[in-house]
Protein backbone atom coordinates (compact mmCIF):
# COMPACT_ATOMS: atom_id res chain seq x y z
CA UNK A 1 0.00 0.00 0.00
CA UNK A 2 1.34 3.09 -0.43
CA UNK A 3 2.14 5.97 1.90
CA UNK A 4 -0.16 8.35 2.24
CA UNK A 5 1.92 12.35 1.62
CA UNK A 6 1.51 12.95 5.62
CA UNK A 7 3.91 9.47 6.15
CA UNK A 8 6.74 11.30 4.09
CA UNK A 9 9.57 13.24 5.90
CA UNK A 10 9.54 15.92 3.70
CA UNK A 11 12.08 17.94 6.20
CA UNK A 12 14.37 15.20 5.04
CA UNK A 13 13.43 15.94 1.51
CA UNK A 14 13.61 19.36 1.92
CA UNK A 15 17.26 19.49 3.14
CA UNK A 16 18.40 17.04 -0.06
CA UNK A 17 16.75 19.78 -2.19
CA UNK A 18 19.03 22.84 -0.24
CA UNK A 19 22.47 20.87 -0.66
CA UNK A 20 21.20 20.16 -4.41
CA UNK A 21 20.87 23.68 -4.31
CA UNK A 22 23.77 24.82 -2.72
CA UNK A 23 26.77 22.86 -4.47
CA UNK A 24 25.16 22.90 -7.66
CA UNK A 25 27.45 23.11 -11.18
CA UNK A 26 28.11 23.20 -14.38
CA UNK A 27 30.55 20.96 -16.48
CA UNK A 28 32.43 23.37 -18.51
CA UNK A 29 32.59 26.71 -16.18
CA UNK A 30 33.09 24.56 -12.75
CA UNK A 31 34.73 21.01 -13.72
CA UNK A 32 36.44 20.96 -17.07
CA UNK A 33 37.13 24.73 -17.61
CA UNK A 34 39.23 23.99 -20.79
CA UNK A 35 41.63 21.81 -19.16
CA UNK A 36 43.14 18.70 -20.38
CA UNK A 37 44.45 15.66 -18.08
CA UNK A 38 47.75 15.52 -16.76
CA UNK A 39 49.02 11.82 -18.24
CA UNK A 40 52.29 12.19 -16.30
CA UNK A 41 50.31 11.94 -13.09
CA UNK A 42 48.13 8.96 -11.69
CA UNK A 43 44.15 8.92 -11.97
CA UNK A 44 43.35 6.62 -9.52
CA UNK A 45 45.10 6.53 -6.01
CA UNK A 46 47.21 3.07 -4.78
CA UNK A 47 44.46 2.69 -2.13
CA UNK A 48 42.00 1.89 -4.79
CA UNK A 49 44.13 -0.15 -7.46
CA UNK A 50 46.00 -1.86 -4.79
CA UNK A 51 48.59 -1.23 -7.03
CA UNK A 52 51.00 -1.79 -4.12
CA UNK A 53 50.94 -5.78 -4.18
CA UNK A 54 52.36 -5.88 -7.29
CA UNK A 55 56.44 -5.44 -6.40
CA UNK A 56 56.83 -6.27 -10.22
CA UNK A 57 55.73 -3.38 -12.04
CA UNK A 58 57.55 -0.16 -12.57
CA UNK A 59 56.93 3.38 -12.34
CA UNK A 60 55.36 3.60 -15.50
CA UNK A 61 53.80 0.74 -15.32
CA UNK A 62 51.84 1.65 -11.84
CA UNK A 63 50.61 5.19 -13.35
CA UNK A 64 49.50 3.37 -16.65
CA UNK A 65 47.90 0.84 -14.38
CA UNK A 66 46.58 4.03 -12.55
CA UNK A 67 44.76 5.47 -15.50
CA UNK A 68 43.77 2.20 -16.88
CA UNK A 69 41.61 1.83 -13.98
CA UNK A 70 41.08 4.87 -14.21
CA UNK A 71 39.53 5.27 -17.11
CA UNK A 72 37.18 2.30 -16.35
CA UNK A 73 36.17 3.97 -13.39
CA UNK A 74 34.84 6.92 -15.24
CA UNK A 75 33.02 4.74 -17.52
CA UNK A 76 31.47 2.92 -14.98
CA UNK A 77 29.82 5.84 -13.54
CA UNK A 78 28.93 6.76 -17.24
CA UNK A 79 26.67 3.46 -17.40
CA UNK A 80 25.55 2.88 -14.00
CA UNK A 81 23.78 6.39 -14.11
CA UNK A 82 21.93 5.35 -17.22
CA UNK A 83 19.72 2.82 -14.71
CA UNK A 84 19.93 5.22 -11.72
CA UNK A 85 18.57 7.69 -13.90
CA UNK A 86 15.64 5.40 -14.62
CA UNK A 87 14.67 4.18 -11.51
CA UNK A 88 14.62 7.46 -9.70
CA UNK A 89 12.20 8.88 -12.11
CA UNK A 90 10.20 5.58 -11.73
CA UNK A 91 10.11 6.38 -7.66
CA UNK A 92 8.59 9.81 -8.75
CA UNK A 93 5.41 8.36 -9.41
CA UNK A 94 4.36 7.62 -6.28
CA UNK A 95 4.88 11.50 -4.92
CA UNK A 96 2.99 12.44 -8.35
CA UNK A 97 0.34 13.49 -6.02
CA UNK A 98 1.36 13.57 -3.06
CA UNK A 99 4.60 15.29 -1.67
CA UNK A 100 5.80 17.89 -4.26
CA UNK A 101 9.09 18.75 -2.21
CA UNK A 102 9.61 14.91 -1.80
CA UNK A 103 9.07 14.79 -5.81
CA UNK A 104 11.17 17.90 -6.53
CA UNK A 105 13.95 16.15 -4.58
CA UNK A 106 13.95 12.90 -6.71
CA UNK A 107 13.83 15.28 -10.12
CA UNK A 108 16.82 17.39 -8.85
CA UNK A 109 18.35 13.54 -8.37
CA UNK A 110 17.53 12.63 -12.01
CA UNK A 111 18.79 16.10 -13.15
CA UNK A 112 21.84 15.78 -11.99
CA UNK A 113 22.25 12.35 -12.66
CA UNK A 114 21.61 13.09 -16.59
CA UNK A 115 24.61 16.10 -16.38
CA UNK A 116 27.11 13.19 -14.79
CA UNK A 117 26.15 10.95 -17.54
CA UNK A 118 27.35 13.96 -20.34
CA UNK A 119 30.45 14.69 -18.01
CA UNK A 120 31.37 10.96 -18.32
CA UNK A 121 30.46 10.61 -22.22
CA UNK A 122 32.49 13.85 -23.00
CA UNK A 123 35.72 12.73 -21.00
CA UNK A 124 36.07 9.49 -22.76
CA UNK A 125 37.82 10.87 -25.83
CA UNK A 126 39.51 13.16 -23.75
CA UNK A 127 41.20 9.90 -21.82
CA UNK A 128 41.43 8.11 -25.20
CA UNK A 129 43.65 11.01 -26.70
CA UNK A 130 46.34 10.57 -24.40
CA UNK A 131 46.08 6.59 -23.93
CA UNK A 132 47.42 4.16 -26.44
CA UNK A 133 44.68 2.73 -28.77
CA UNK A 134 43.12 -0.74 -27.84
CA UNK A 135 40.99 0.11 -24.95
CA UNK A 136 37.75 -1.40 -24.86
CA UNK A 137 34.67 -0.86 -22.61
CA UNK A 138 32.23 -4.05 -22.59
CA UNK A 139 29.13 -2.88 -21.03
CA UNK A 140 26.65 -1.61 -23.18
CA UNK A 141 24.41 1.16 -20.54
CA UNK A 142 21.31 0.21 -22.34
CA UNK A 143 21.89 -3.35 -22.03
CA UNK A 144 22.68 -3.37 -18.27
CA UNK A 145 20.37 -1.06 -17.43
CA UNK A 146 17.11 -3.43 -19.22
CA UNK A 147 18.45 -6.30 -16.94
CA UNK A 148 18.65 -4.06 -13.73
CA UNK A 149 15.20 -2.61 -13.97
CA UNK A 150 13.45 -5.98 -14.72
CA UNK A 151 13.79 -6.48 -10.67
CA UNK A 152 11.87 -5.14 -7.79
CA UNK A 153 12.47 -1.33 -6.52
CA UNK A 154 13.61 -2.83 -3.49
CA UNK A 155 16.56 -4.22 -5.20
CA UNK A 156 17.49 -1.55 -7.54
CA UNK A 157 17.44 0.82 -4.65
CA UNK A 158 19.62 -1.78 -2.44
CA UNK A 159 22.42 -1.51 -5.20
CA UNK A 160 22.20 2.30 -6.02
CA UNK A 161 22.85 3.40 -2.61
CA UNK A 162 25.36 0.91 -2.52
CA UNK A 163 26.81 2.74 -5.38
CA UNK A 164 26.27 6.18 -4.32
CA UNK A 165 28.06 5.28 -0.72
CA UNK A 166 31.06 3.98 -2.25
CA UNK A 167 31.48 7.34 -4.65
CA UNK A 168 31.47 9.15 -1.84
CA UNK A 169 33.85 6.94 0.35
CA UNK A 170 36.44 6.84 -2.46
CA UNK A 171 36.71 10.51 -2.92
CA UNK A 172 36.72 11.56 0.86
CA UNK A 173 39.33 8.82 1.44
CA UNK A 174 41.09 8.28 -1.58
CA UNK A 175 40.87 10.81 -3.99
CA UNK A 176 40.65 14.02 -1.96
CA UNK A 177 43.88 13.29 -0.03
CA UNK A 178 46.07 12.31 -2.67
CA UNK A 179 48.26 15.15 -3.88
CA UNK A 180 49.81 13.13 -6.98
CA UNK A 181 46.52 12.67 -8.94
CA UNK A 182 46.24 14.15 -12.42
CA UNK A 183 44.05 17.48 -11.17
CA UNK A 184 41.34 17.69 -13.43
CA UNK A 185 40.84 13.93 -12.97
CA UNK A 186 40.43 14.72 -9.20
CA UNK A 187 38.54 17.21 -9.61
CA UNK A 188 35.64 15.51 -11.79
CA UNK A 189 35.29 13.21 -8.97
CA UNK A 190 35.10 16.16 -6.23
CA UNK A 191 32.38 17.81 -8.17
CA UNK A 192 30.74 14.53 -8.75
CA UNK A 193 31.11 13.71 -4.99
CA UNK A 194 29.29 17.17 -4.19
CA UNK A 195 26.24 15.94 -5.72
CA UNK A 196 25.91 12.63 -4.91
CA UNK A 197 25.80 13.17 -0.96
CA UNK A 198 22.25 14.24 -1.29
CA UNK A 199 21.19 11.11 -3.36
CA UNK A 200 22.82 8.85 -0.84
CA UNK A 201 20.29 10.15 1.76
CA UNK A 202 16.94 10.04 -1.06
CA UNK A 203 18.51 6.82 -1.49
CA UNK A 204 18.10 5.47 2.34
CA UNK A 205 14.49 7.38 1.89
CA UNK A 206 13.44 5.60 -0.95
CA UNK A 207 14.77 2.02 0.11
CA UNK A 208 13.14 2.45 3.79
CA UNK A 209 9.60 3.93 2.09
CA UNK A 210 9.52 1.01 -0.33
CA UNK A 211 10.50 -1.48 2.69
CA UNK A 212 7.21 -0.20 4.35
CA UNK A 213 5.44 -1.11 1.76
CA UNK A 214 6.08 -4.63 1.37
CA UNK A 215 5.55 -8.09 3.36
CA UNK A 216 8.00 -10.09 4.19
CA UNK A 217 7.80 -12.97 1.43
CA UNK A 218 7.96 -10.19 -0.94
CA UNK A 219 11.15 -9.00 0.52
CA UNK A 220 12.41 -12.22 0.45
CA UNK A 221 12.08 -12.66 -3.37
CA UNK A 222 13.95 -9.13 -2.98
CA UNK A 223 17.07 -9.76 -1.41
CA UNK A 224 16.84 -13.03 -3.86
CA UNK A 225 17.32 -10.39 -6.82
CA UNK A 226 19.85 -8.29 -4.96
CA UNK A 227 21.99 -11.29 -4.75
CA UNK A 228 21.48 -11.92 -8.45
CA UNK A 229 22.40 -8.24 -9.47
CA UNK A 230 25.32 -8.42 -7.77
CA UNK A 231 26.38 -11.58 -9.12
CA UNK A 232 25.48 -9.77 -12.69
CA UNK A 233 27.93 -7.36 -11.23
CA UNK A 234 30.68 -9.16 -10.83
CA UNK A 235 30.24 -10.74 -14.28
CA UNK A 236 30.73 -7.48 -15.90
CA UNK A 237 33.91 -6.92 -13.10
CA UNK A 238 35.35 -10.23 -14.19
CA UNK A 239 34.93 -9.49 -18.08
CA UNK A 240 36.48 -5.76 -17.80
CA UNK A 241 39.36 -6.60 -15.16
CA UNK A 242 40.27 -9.40 -17.97
CA UNK A 243 40.31 -7.07 -21.23
CA UNK A 244 41.80 -4.00 -18.82
CA UNK A 245 44.91 -6.22 -17.96
CA UNK A 246 45.53 -7.62 -21.42
CA UNK A 247 45.38 -3.62 -22.72
CA UNK A 248 47.72 -2.96 -20.41
CA UNK A 249 49.89 -6.57 -21.06
CA UNK A 250 50.03 -5.05 -25.24
CA UNK A 251 50.40 -1.37 -24.65
CA UNK A 252 52.99 -1.64 -22.37
CA UNK A 253 55.78 -2.03 -24.36
CA UNK A 254 57.41 -4.81 -22.14
CA UNK A 255 57.15 -8.28 -21.57
CA UNK A 256 55.72 -10.26 -18.28
CA UNK A 257 56.02 -13.49 -16.95
CA UNK A 258 52.90 -16.02 -17.11
CA UNK A 259 53.12 -15.73 -13.49
CA UNK A 260 53.24 -12.00 -13.55
CA UNK A 261 50.50 -11.64 -16.28
CA UNK A 262 48.28 -14.05 -14.08
CA UNK A 263 48.78 -11.85 -10.47
CA UNK A 264 48.15 -9.14 -12.86
CA UNK A 265 44.41 -10.66 -13.67
CA UNK A 266 43.84 -11.63 -10.14
CA UNK A 267 45.24 -8.50 -8.62
CA UNK A 268 42.63 -6.37 -11.27
CA UNK A 269 39.58 -8.19 -9.95
CA UNK A 270 40.25 -8.11 -6.27
CA UNK A 271 40.97 -4.40 -7.15
CA UNK A 272 37.48 -4.09 -9.22
CA UNK A 273 35.46 -6.19 -6.40
CA UNK A 274 36.58 -3.82 -3.91
CA UNK A 275 35.89 -0.81 -5.79
CA UNK A 276 32.44 -1.36 -6.88
CA UNK A 277 30.98 -4.27 -4.36
CA UNK A 278 32.82 -3.91 -1.36
CA UNK A 279 33.69 -0.64 -0.24
CA UNK A 280 29.94 0.09 -1.10
CA UNK A 281 28.10 -3.23 0.74
CA UNK A 282 30.80 -2.82 4.14
CA UNK A 283 29.81 1.01 4.58
CA UNK A 284 28.57 1.62 7.73
CA UNK A 285 25.74 3.59 6.50
CA UNK A 286 25.22 0.06 4.58
CA UNK A 287 25.40 -1.84 6.92
CA UNK A 288 22.55 0.19 9.54
CA UNK A 289 20.48 0.56 6.14
CA UNK A 290 20.44 -3.42 5.95
CA UNK A 291 19.65 -3.46 9.95
CA UNK A 292 16.64 -1.51 8.65
CA UNK A 293 15.16 -3.14 5.31
CA UNK A 294 15.78 -6.37 6.51
CA UNK A 295 15.56 -9.39 8.91
CA UNK A 296 18.48 -10.94 10.21
CA UNK A 297 18.18 -13.73 8.18
CA UNK A 298 17.97 -11.73 5.24
CA UNK A 299 21.41 -9.68 6.16
CA UNK A 300 22.77 -13.47 7.21
CA UNK A 301 21.56 -14.66 3.37
CA UNK A 302 23.01 -11.80 2.00
CA UNK A 303 26.25 -12.04 3.43
CA UNK A 304 26.65 -15.20 2.69
CA UNK A 305 26.52 -14.69 -0.77
CA UNK A 306 29.02 -12.01 -0.83
CA UNK A 307 31.47 -14.06 0.91
CA UNK A 308 31.66 -16.25 -2.48
CA UNK A 309 33.44 -13.54 -4.09
CA UNK A 310 36.44 -13.20 -1.97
Amino acid sequence: MQPSPQQVNEDNYAKCIEVSKRVRWDIDKDVLRGRSFDFSQKFLPDGLTKIDEFDFLSDDDQRFISQIQGRTYANMFGFVERFITAKLLDCTRDHWLGSQIALESLVRFADEELKHQILFRRIEPMLAKGMPEGYVFLPDPDAVAEAVLKNSTWAVMGLILEIELFTQEHYKQSIAPNENLSELFKDIFLFHWKEETSHAMIDELEWERETNKMSNEERDRAVDELIGIVADVDGILQGQSAVDVEYFLKASGRSFTETESRRLKDGFLKAYRWQYIFSGVEHPRYRKMLEIVATSDQRERLGKALATLN
